[in-house]
C-alpha cells in the first residue's frame, strides 16, 4: 500500500506525475505482494492472528506514514548535495534516543511487548549488525537513492526484499516456493521495472528541456 500512498501523496504535492504507466506499476507491484502474502497467509505452520483487524489499520497507518515522510524529504531537500547526511542520521538517532526508547519500559509494563536486556554476547553481535547494515546503512542507501531518483522508485524498490528472499530460500536452504510465490515475487520485480524505465524517459525528457532552455538564453 505504501507505493500507492506514495504515488497519490507525491503528484499532490508535485513530487511525482501521475500518469498510467506509475499507476498501472503500482498496481502490478501490489498485486504480487498479495499473492505472496496470500501464499504465506495459508501456510498451516504460521501462527493465527490475534487481532487482524487492529493489525490491518496500523499496517495502512504505516503505509500512510511512510508516503507522507518520504514525500516530504524529497520536497524538502530535493537534491543529495543540500544535506549533510551524517547530520541528518545522527539527529535521527538522537531523537529515536530521547523519544522513542523510554516507550518500551511501559510496553513491558502493560504487557504488550517484551522488553529485556540481551542476555549473551551472540545477540549483541546480531544487535549490531542488524543496527549497521539493516538501520544505518539501509538508511543511508534509501535516502540517497530517494533524493537522487524519485519517491515512487524507491517504494517499489524496497519491496525487491520479496524476490531476494525467494532467492534466499532457494539458494541457501533448498526451498521450493510454490507457483503462486513465485509469480507474485516476478510480479513485483515487473512492477519495479516499469516504474524505472519510466523515470528514465522522465530524466531524458527533463534533460532535454533544460539543454533547451539555456541554449535559448
Amino acid at each position: 500500500m505504501s507505493g500507492l500512498f506514495t504515488l497519490g501523496i507525491g503528484a499532490l504535492f508535485n513530487v511525482e506525475k501521475l500518469n498510467m504507466i506509475k499507476f498501472m506499476a503500482v498496481l502490478i507491484s501490489f498485486t504480487g505482494v498479495i499473492l505472496v502474502s496470500y501464499s504465506d497467509h495459508i501456510n498451516d505452520s504460521l501462527p493465527y492472528a490475534t487481532a487482524p483487524l487492529i493489525g490491518d489499520i496500523l499496517a495502512l497507518l504505516g503505509a500512510v506514514f511512510y508516503g507522507c515522510y518520504t514525500i516530504l524529504l524529497k520536497l524538502k531537500i530535493g537534491s543529495e548535495d543540500r544535506i549533510d547526511m551524517t547530520l541528518f542520521f545522527g539527529f535521527v538517532g538522537a531523537f529515536n534516543i530521547l523519544l522513542l526508547w523510554p516507550v518500551l519500559p511501559l510496553l513491558d509494563y502493560f504487557g504488550l511487548e517484551t522488553f529485556e536486556i540481551p542476555t549473551n554476547s551472540t545477540l549483541w553481535i546480531v544487535i549490531f549488525l542488524n543496527a549497521f547494515i539493516g538501520t544505518f546503512l539501509s538508511d543511508y542507501l534509501w535516502l540517497l537513492s530517494m533524493l537522487m531518483t524519485s519517491p515512487l522508485v524507491v517504494t517499489l524498490g524496497i519491496s525487491l526484499t520479496t524476490p531476494l528472499a525467494l532467492m534466499g530460500d532457494v539458494l541457501f536452504k533448498g526451498i521450493i516456493p510454490n507457483i503462486q510465490y513465485s509469480i507474485g515475487a516476478l510480479l513485483v520485480v515487473a512492477g519495479f521495472l516499469a516504474v524505472n524505465t519510466n523515470a528514465l524517459k522522465e530524466a531524458k525528457i527533463k534533460s532535454q528541456q533544460e539543454i533547451l532552455e539555456n541554449s535559448q538564453l
